[in-house]
């Protein structure tokens, strides 16, 4: 398959409308969940919510159990996704600031954070609008609302989020729990006004994030309904299932205007599930960086491209939708622009594997509220970086790293853990100690990786640290 070009930025912005047009390309439509952890879908094995087109959905395409978030909460995981770039790129690492949690039990200074990705990256939305695409984002932006960051001018034609600007503190009707069903009809209205042309819907739902909220038949539904041994909570499954209702009903949308065929649809979520909602067996949820915190449900559906009711278990990131999408749009690649992911069109034809060896994060700061089955008693993470390559998964904490000795007392300051997530998917025993073979090997590709992408390191003590 021959490489996509190459054009300047000054390309992009203009937009190269018709470039590669024709109607041999498919829609895009990405579907974007808010806090909704692996675990929380019937298809995932829960054993309380009920996510009924979802599940149906598994059946019409690609079920891939090892998808991955480059970020742990949601402005990273976006900002990733987004500008197709690892966080040491766009600098996005926290919602607010990296100094989150009980400042004297802090041993480093973090890295400062950027509450928005700037104007200068080029986004997955410019790069498509160049190859000819309708652009439009329904939901959820949360990169920055002035300056050139909002997403009128990064990319999307149309922009439409009834919550915005502060969806955390706003209440709904009880007939539109999230917005779920105004963004539904906003996106289906988007997809028929530009139903003869290619077009890249993204539906970025606010549901499940907190504060939950459901419709009262839905919530008496679970309120009626048996516990689980592992999930129970009627507000959550509730919330959960009225977001499953409307992919449904964007589903229905979608067929009814004859455009089922000509569209490849991703569903996935921005990261973990909260702490209201158990992953096990996955380790830990958002904010962290054990499987609970940064695995996500992921089905993709494209008919006559992608087998029904198959399934992958390739890792893959959200860092890779972008090249993803460039491929399937025929569209160059921007200049200056570094991708950090690869297409993974292979995968969809049911080839095996990606030409990559590792996926990355980096998080050079501090998320407060501890997780469950965490490192620690005060924050979901510290300073981490990690690695997955093959069936192994580094994490190299940078306090004890930092601070303990580093390489030379890596036996004893506990700033390596190593796990096998084949056989150990809940990171349960850390093979640092006996496998130093893969330890060195995996650290090796880490801090070569650092390097490589001038990712910034916290590498000053806190003076205010108060040990004790």
């Amino acid at each position: 398959m021959m490489l996509p070009r190459v054009v300047s930025r000054r390309d992009l912005l203009a937009g190269a409308a018709g470039w590669l047009a024709g109607p041999e390309r498919p829609n895009i439509l990405f579907v974007l969940a808010d806090d909704l952890g692996w675990k929380d879908t019937g298809f995932n094995g829960s054993d309380f919510y009920e996510t009924p087109n979802l599940d149906r959905l598994t059946g019409e395409g690609m079920t891939f159990s090892q998808a991955y978030a480059c970020g742990a909460n949601c402005a990273p995981s976006r900002a990733c996704l987004l500008s197709g770039q690892y966080t040491p790129r766009h600098g996005v690492y926290a919602v607010g600031n990296t100094k989150r949690g009980p400042v004297p039990k802090m041993r480093l200074e973090p890295v400062p954070n950027k509450e928005y990705l700037e104007p200068s990256a080029v986004t997955l939305a410019e790069a498509l609008r160049t190859a000819g695409y309708a652009t439009g984002l329904f939901g959820k932006w949360h990169l920055g609302d002035a300056n050139g960051s909002e997403p009128r001018a990064q990319g999307f034609d149309e922009y439409f989020d009834p919550r915005f600007p502060d969806p955390n503190r706003k209440r709904d009707l009880p007939a539109d729990p999230k917005g779920i069903y105004s963004l539904t009809n906003a996106a289906g209205d988007f997809i028929a006004k530009h139903r003869d042309r290619p077009f890249f819907a993204y539906v970025a739902h606010h549901a499940i994030h907190s504060a939950l909220e459901a419709r009262p038949a839905t919530l008496e539904k679970f309120r009626a309904k048996a516990k689980g041994a592992q999930h129970n909570n009627a507000l959550y499954a509730a919330c959960v299932y009225d977001l499953d209702d409307g992919v449904g009903r964007l589903l229905r949308r979608v067929s009814d205007l004859g455009l089922e065929r000509r569209t490849l649809l991703v569903f996935t979520s921005d990261n973990g599930g909260t702490q209201q909602s158990l992953q096990e067996p996955l380790r830990g949820s958002k904010g962290c960086y054990y499987e609970g915190g940064i695995r996500e449900p992921m089905i993709v559906r494209w008919p006559g491209r992608v087998a029904p009711g198959s399934n992958c278990a390739v890792p893959v990131a959200n860092v890779d939708f972008y090249p993803t999408f460039l491929e399937v749009a025929g569209g160059p690649r921007p200049a200056g622009h570094a991708l950090d992911g690869e297409s993974l069109l292979p995968l969809f034809a049911g080839r095996g594997k990606l030409k990559r060896e590792a996926i990355y994060w980096h998080f050079p700061g501090y998320l407060d509220l501890p997780v469950p089955r965490g490192r620690d008693a005060d924050f979901r993470t510290r300073p981490v970086s990690a690695i997955r390559k093959g069936d192994w998964k580094l994490l190299l904490y940078h306090e004890e790293w930092q601070l303990d000795g580093g390489h030379a007392r890596i036996g004893s300051n506990n700033a390596v853990e190593l796990y096998n997530i084949a056989a150990d998917g809940g990171e349960r025993t850390n093979l640092a100690g006996e496998n130093t073979a893969k330890r060195e090997e995996l650290l090796r590709d880490l801090l070569r990786w650092f390097k490589e992408i001038r990712a910034p390191l916290p590498d000053r003590r806190n003076p205010q640290y108060a040990p004790g």
